[in-house]
């Protein structure tokens, strides 16, 4: 044998086996996953007297999936809104249905009602098979997609905006004239769990990168805006143009071509309206920040919302991560507040138009660069949006208007106008898994509960289990590991267990797959000569980290610490007081003793979680106070 020979292959192979470790230290550690990609180049000619629109689309597709694609599936959205399609149905039918929607679209006329018509479709330059099914259009596949193979769509296809009703459509009831989210026949995302083809019934979204170009042509006398850069503003003015520069307008048949490119998106909104006055603010780091509105409505707090929204995107980038697209656009429309895109529609009649804006613009982290799939995980996006936005409206109360406003709460957090937050929805009874599918909540209400207020208690709540420091340093890591891809529950989780030297799987395991609650109490409190007994008691099944801080006469504290002992570890301490670490609290063990090493007699209370971050459902037992002469209140 040729000893030489075996030495250099063996070299060689220990280089490949180096190179492949190497290759999966990288995967690892940026969080690689594969996924798909697309580039719409759009041409859509708007008639404002019919309301419909004509439209081509030139769609190239790549397939980064290690799967062959035999068909494909886009999402005709506007044909929810016709009678008897499922959103309309569920509408009627859901115990509790939106009151923007109720029976509505029921009653809608032949010229009132969405639709998308597709008129011709071919896979690189041949025609295919496809039918439209409610809201998707299920497409059959000359020719299968490779993986890493890349194939190109063309389409001509017409539209109808309907009356306006839940998030887009026309002519909604502040009179702007089109609210156009959801508007395109939209390819529907394929990813590790598979193709997500869902119908609409008017949740959320999920949508596959790309980048979007749209040459919009639409009456000379609309203002238009949204998601996407302009690229020809001297020919359109409407005050998109630099200062100093000349407008020259290129009117055709009465009408403009407003010429868009929007990078690394998954989605395009554009609204558009005669009357719309548009303002604008450069932020220093040379974000411009637009907003259009009705000429003569709200005027006043439109003003004062520019240099608000300024300083709410500073806070972000510090806190939340560096917003990575050059503007944003606030826009008067739709039925409410919702995300799209580097945009926002809102409505504009509000009595302060602030609260909605910082929590739509919180979207575009945790929807609009965190692309997390709305529909399945709506809490990834709700709740952490939620969050957010409280963090941000309490630091814009302290700086602007000098107040000190109260804490978020687990009781406060995530609450929506009427329906309350997460724990209003475990005391209901009616509570369902945060893990439900967004379309499949029994209850509207339960819906809002679990994805804007238990969202928002999981990330809250975080801040208990490892620590504000370890939690708030996550946010960040979070948004740069996964920013511009699909993060789901397992990869928010794994950047905290990084953060923080924690293994914390049970937490999803309880508080997203099921409805186990928490409720912990201080069962009993007795005094043993020099030292004090405390008996705790874990009184529902989700187990936690306990905090216990005992205050005592001469006014000093201590927090006794017991971590999960599944969770391998402990956080830091999180205040100057003394703290105690005690022995792990395993999960099986209903009950746990604590020795204090002082007299009952100078105890004043022994209290769970004084700080309120940990969401017990049933706060009065868990505070033992002692009266005057040491006995039990």
């Amino acid at each position: 044998m040729n000893i030489r020979r075996v030495v250099l292959q063996l070299s060689l192979l220990l280089s490949v086996s180096a190179v492949l470790m190497a290759q999966g230290r990288a995967t690892k550690k940026d969080n690689e996953r594969w996924q798909q990609r697309v580039n719409y180049y759009m041409e859509v000619d708007m008639d404002v007297n019919t309301n419909r629109f004509q439209g081509f689309q030139k769609l190239d597709y790549t397939n980064n999936s290690p799967d062959e694609l035999n068909q494909v599936f886009y999402h005709l959205y506007f044909n929810a809104f016709q009678p008897g399609s499922m959103m309309d149905v569920r509408s009627r039918t859901i115990a509790d249905p939106d009151r923007r929607v109720r029976d509505r679209i029921s009653k809608l006329k032949d010229d009132e009602i969405g639709y998308q018509k597709i008129f011709s479709l071919k896979q690189d330059g041949k025609d295919v098979e496809y039918e439209v099914v409610g809201t998707v259009l299920e497409v059959k596949l000359n020719e299968p997609i490779k993986p890493g193979g890349t194939t190109t769509f063309e389409m001509t296809f017409e539209g109808q905006v309907p009356l306006q009703i839940r998030r887009s459509g026309r002519d909604n009831a502040e009179g702007v004239r089109y609210s156009m989210s959801q508007w395109f026949p939209k390819l529907a995302e394929y990813d590790y769990q598979g193709w997500h083809a869902d119908e609409y019934i008017g949740r959320e979204f999920y949508g596959v990168w790309g980048d979007f170009e749209l040459k919009l042509t639409i009456d000379k006398d609309y203002v238009v805006g949204g998601t996407g850069y302009l690229q020809n503003p001297q020919e359109i003015g409407h005050g998109y143009e630099n200062e100093g520069q000349a407008v020259n307008q290129k009117v055709r048949n009465g009408k403009l071509t407003w010429h868009f490119l929007a990078p690394d998106v998954h989605d395009f909104m554009w609204a558009a309206d005669p009357d719309y006055v548009h303002d604008k603010l450069t932020m220093k780091n040379g974000t411009v920040l637009h907003f259009l509105h009705q000429k003569g409505q709200n005027e006043e707090n439109w003003k004062k919302l520019i240099p608000l929204t300024e300083m709410s995107f500073e806070y972000a980038n510090e806190h939340f991560g560096q917003y990575p697209y050059n503007q944003f656009s606030v826009i008067q429309g739709g039925d409410g507040g919702m995300e799209y895109p580097m945009s926002t529609l809102i409505t504009g009649q509000r009595g302060s138009l602030l609260g909605v804006t910082i929590h739509e613009s919180m979207h575009d982290w945790y929807h609009g660069v965190l692309g997390s799939n709305e529909a399945l995980h709506p809490w990834m996006d709700e709740g952490f949006t939620s969050y957010a936005s409280a963090e941000i409206s309490r630091h814009i109360a302290r700086t602007v208007r000098g107040e000190d406003p109260p804490a978020v709460t687990i009781e406060n957090i995530g609450s929506r106008a009427g329906q309350g937050g997460y724990l209003n929805s475990a005391r209901s009874g009616r509570e369902e898994a945060l893990s439900t599918h967004s379309d499949h909540y029994d209850y509207n209400g339960i819906y809002g509960a679990a994805a804007y207020g238990k969202g928002a208690v999981w990330m809250s709540m975080m801040g208990y289990v490892i620590g504000e420091e370890a939690r708030n340093k996550g946010l960040l890591e979070y948004f740069n590991q996964w920013k511009f891809k699909h993060p789901n529950p397992n990869d928010v989780l794994r950047v905290f267990e990084e953060v923080s030297g924690l293994e914390l799987d049970w937490y999803n395991e309880y508080f997203v797959y099921t409805t186990k609650q928490i409720d912990y109490g201080v069962k009993e409190v007795v005094g043993e000569g020099n030292k004090t007994k405390v008996t705790l008691e874990k009184v529902k099944k989700m187990p936690m980290p306990i905090d216990v801080v005992v205050t005592y006469k001469d006014g000093t504290k201590e927090v006794h610490y017991m971590a999960l002992r599944m969770m391998r570890g402990q956080k830091k301490a999180e205040t100057n007081d003394k703290r105690i670490v005690h022995e792990d609290w395993p999960w099986t063990n209903p009950t746990y003793e604590l020795s204090i090493d002082r007299p009952i007699s100078e105890i004043v209370s022994v209290e769970i979680d004084p700080s309120g971050r940990m969401a017990d459902i049933n706060k009065d037992n868990n505070k033992w106070e002692a009266d005057k002469i040491g006995n039990k209140k």
